[in-house]
This record gives structure tokens, C-alpha cells and sequence, in this order.
């Protein structure tokens, strides 16, 4: 049986929230799949330091579209998706008719994405690959703080239908893998766990920059998108009441942008904390800013509050601290432990106090920061990064390969019976 491995296979990456190669996964995935002989190409939006509309980067193309807004509320949604949907689908078929393609690879939010892949498959024959990285219905839940409603049932109609036409389901984690089974209605067997560990071979350690520290005695980072469901104002309260309250002397160094950065400016601005809080803005991971921070920090804090979504997401900036070597504080998930174990500290609820003592814990002591540090290290050397991963990421390829050969087969020996 032909599988695709005969000749050359060509994916088509979907993306909507990031562009690429920012998108750390996404470029991850793309690389992986170009090394190993498929023809890669990539349609995603454009932002800041990724304007350019078409470009080759290490052998994958990439097509980007202007996204003018994030949407906020239902009519924003509608708009933002309604706007994505045709840059997609015209890039789409830019691709089809230059490069060409034998397999759309979905990465969402949001879960419309199934529509362009839809389309392909069912007129053209196209495997549908689904990257989980978000539970859509949660996410407008976290970012909204509305529990159900309209807005919140279409998304559950829009996740089912993509799984409905997905060959197979790549999740992030285990709680979403159960999602796709669960929720979704997917075989188990055609659901693959393909975590977002980094890739040890770009995780560039360097001498600390002191300079960062402007004066204090120790550091603590935060690195990672500051949108709603981020907790970034937790970590300036917290760092308020660890400076003012608790006297301690630390710097706090912010490393990313997005929809709540003036929220965070402005609390920054209003709690007084200007002379000990740095924002940089966005920054690429390859960056001297976002290197020298995790370098030099002593502390990486991930406060994503508790709730339906985050407890269940897996965060790529606790990954990214213990690839570092760094000690992580957050608050209690079930992924955030099931990432980081003994390699960080947890505050309760989301309280910011909480969080501020358990920095203060680590700042105070040395040996338990480079002890935790080690562990995450391991964690990430021997279970979690990109390289423990590939296979996953591979294998779930040959399976959409395989199902639709043998789909394929069924209908032609149906037709010649």
C-alpha cells in the first residue's frame, strides 16, 4: 500500500493567532516536517518584525495576511474570523496552484480553521490534521469571564465540527487529548500527544547581564503573550507587595505584548513600580532581550490564574524557564504541575500575595533555586523537549497518511464490486 512515503509529501500550515516563525510550535512542527522530506509552506498573519506579505525561511514558505484587530465581544469574533477566512482560503488556493499541498495542518484558536481544510478534503481529497493548541470555548470563557451563552455554544459547534473532519487530533497535553476523545468524539487511536517542549539545541545559555538587574539584588522574569487570560496584573501586584511590603530587592524584567500590555503599563505606572519593572515589549525568542532575561533571572513566574482553560493548557513560558534551568513560581494547575513537578513553587487560588511569598521563598534561597532548577532542567532534557516529541508529531503524520489511503481504497473497491 502506498502510505505517502513514496514520494514526497506537501503540508499546508494554517495559523491564525501568531505569526511565523514567532510562533515557537508552529516553527517547530514546520522544521521537523521539512527535515524529513515534506514540502512545508505556512499562511499566517503578519505583526510587528513580520510584515512581509511572502518568504522562504531554511526551506519553508511562508504567506502572511493582515489581521487588523483582536477581536473582543461577539461581534469582533465574528469579524476577526470572517477576515482570517478569506486572507486563508485565497492563500490557500496560492498554495494549491504553486507548491501544492497533500495535507492542511490546522493550528488553533479559533477553531474555524476546518472550513478551508474541509473544503480541500472533501472536493480534493486533502488530509486534515488538527493542532490543539487552545480550548476555544474556555479561552472566550477566560478572556470574557462569561460562563455560557450564544457566543459560548457556537464554539462548542465549531470544536465538534472540527473534530468531525480532522484525520487526526494533535494535542498538547493529556487533558486535551481527553477533550478530543471526550468532547470531540475521537478515536483515541487517532489522537496524538505532541507536547511544546523547546528545542534544546536553540536554547542558547549565556552569562547573566547584570545590567538588567539595575542595581538589584535579584531577578525574576516573565516571558510569554499578556493577553486576559494571562495573569499579568497578578504578577505587578504581586511584585508591588513584594517590593513595597515585603522589602525585597528585585527586579522584575516583563518580556511580551499583546492585548493587555497598556493594562499593565498603566498598573505599572500607578503602583509606582516604574524603577523596578521593565517592559521590553514582544520580543522574538531568538532575541538578545528575551536570551539575556531567562540568563540572567533568578525567578521565571507563570501567574496564569486557575480556571477551566488554563488549567487544563500546558504554558510554554514555564517550559522555556526550566530549559533555562530556572525556578518556576505559578498558581495551581493541573498541567502546570504535570509540567514543572518539583521544579516550582505554587501559590493558592490566585492570590498575588501568595505568589509574591513564594518568590520571596526562592530569592531567599539560593540552594533551593539551584536545586529546582537542575530538576526542571532534567525534566526538560529527558521527557519534554522538542527532541522527545518528533516522534509523536511524526507518527501522527503516517496516520492521517495511512487513514486516508485506506479510506481511499475502500471506495474504489466499493466502486468496482
Amino acid at each position: 500500500m502506498r502510505t505517502g512515503r513514496d514520494r514526497a509529501r506537501r503540508v499546508l500550515f494554517i495559523v491564525e493567532n501568531l505569526p511565523v516563525p514567532f510562533d515557537r510550535r508552529v516553527w517547530q512542527e514546520a522544521t521537523t516536517l521539512h527535515r524529513q522530506g515534506y514540502g512545508v509552506s505556512v499562511i499566517c498573519p503578519k505583526a510587528s518584525g513580520y510584515e512581509r506579505s511572502h518568504e522562504v525561511i531554511d526551506g519553508i514558505a511562508i504567506y502572511r495576511h493582515p489581521l487588523p484587530f483582536e477581536a473582543t465581544g461577539w461581534l469582533g469574533y465574528l469579524l476577526e474570523y470572517a477576515v482570517a477566512l478569506f486572507f486563508q482560503f485565497v492563500l490557500a488556493w496560492r498554495v494549491f496552484f504553486t507548491r501544492g499541498f497533500d495535507a492542511i495542518h490546522a493550528c488553533n484558536p479559533p477553531d474555524t480553521i476546518f472550513i478551508v481544510g474541509g473544503f480541500f478534503k472533501l472536493f480534493f481529497g486533502k488530509r486534515f490534521i488538527f493542532d490543539h493548541h487552545d480550548l476555544s470555548p474556555e479561552l472566550y470563557q477566560a478572556k470574557t469571564g462569561k460562563q455560557r451563552g450564544t457566543l459560548h455554544r457556537v464554539l462548542l459547534l465549531l470544536e465538534r465540527l472540527t473534530f468531525r473532519v480532522a484525520d487526526v487530533s494533535i494535542a498538547t497535553n493529556d487533558s486535551y487529548r481527553a477533550v478530543a476523545v471526550g468532547r470531540g468524539g475521537m478515536d483515541p487511536a487517532d489522537v496524538f500527544v505532541v507536547r511544546s517542549g523547546p528545542d534544546m539545541s536553540r536554547v542558547q545559555r549565556r552569562a547573566p547581564n547584570v545590567d538588567l538587574r539595575r542595581g538589584h539584588r535579584y531577578l525574576v522574569t516573565y516571558v510569554g503573550i499578556m493577553g486576559p487570560q494571562d495573569g499579568v496584573p497578578l504578577l505587578i501586584e504581586a511584585a508591588r507587595y513584594l517590593v513595597r511590603d515585603l522589602r525585597c530587592d528585585a527586579q522584575f524584567v516583563l518580556v511580551g505584548g499583546g492585548t493587555e500590555f497598556d493594562r499593565v503599563r498603566d498598573l505599572v505606572a500607578e503602583y509606582g513600580l516604574e524603577d523596578c519593572v521593565t517592559l521590553t515589549g514582544l520580543q522574538p525568542p531568538h532575541s538578545d532581550v528575551f536570551l539575556d532575561a531567562l540568563n540572567t533571572a533568578d525567578v521565571g513566574v507563570a501567574p496564569d490564574p486557575p480556571n477551566p482553560m488554563n488549567d487544563k493548557s500546558t504554558m510554554n513560558k514555564t517550559l522555556e524557564y526550566m530549559a533555562f534551568g530556572k525556578p518556576v513560581v505559578q498558581f495551581e494547575l493541573t498541567e502546570g504541575r504535570a509540567s514543572a513537578g518539583p521544579a516550582a513553587l505554587y501559590a493558592r487560588g490566585e492570590d498575588a500575595h501568595d505568589l509574591a511569598h513564594k518568590i520571596e521563598t526562592l530569592l531567599e534561597h539560593q540552594d533551593m533555586r539551584e536545586a529546582m532548577g537542575r530538576l526542571g532542567r532534567e525534566r526538560i532534557e529527558t521527557t519534554l523537549s522538542w527532541q522527545h516529541q518528533e516522534p509523536a508529531l511524526l507518527n501522527a503524520y503516517d496516520r492521517a497518511f495511512v487513514r486516508r489511503a485506506r479510506s481511499g481504497a475502500v471506495r474504489r473497491a466499493g466502486t468496482a464490486r
